[in-house]
């Protein structure tokens, strides 16, 4: 009876390729991700080779997402202190 869990070289091989990930910037990420896309809907890959590259798209997916995330709330943080700064002037600004 097959096991649903993944298989050790399997799990491995999944670590590697977040680790790999890790040091991508979000433009390499998405270059890449695009081409694996591309890859795919050309419908000539193997089962395996595609099963692989579905895994290699979903782990780029998401190291996009981090970045986008990470950039929502730098953007966010800076909103968040020119509003900040706005206050402490207009605040400033009716006490004469």
């Amino acid at each position: 009876m097959p096991s649903d869990s993944p298989s050790p070289v399997a799990s491995r091989t999944a670590e590697s390729s977040e680790a790999s990930l890790a040091g991508l910037s979000y433009e390499q990420a998405r270059d890449e991700l695009i081409g694996v896309v591309s890859r795919l809907e050309q419908g000539t890959s193997t089962l395996e080779e595609s099963l692989a590259l579905w895994e290699r798209g979903e782990a780029l997916a998401r190291r996009c997402e981090e970045w986008l995330i990470g950039a929502k709330a730098r953007l966010d943080a800076a909103r968040a202190g020119v509003d900040r700064a706005a206050d402490t002037s207009g605040a400033r600004g009716d006490v004469a």
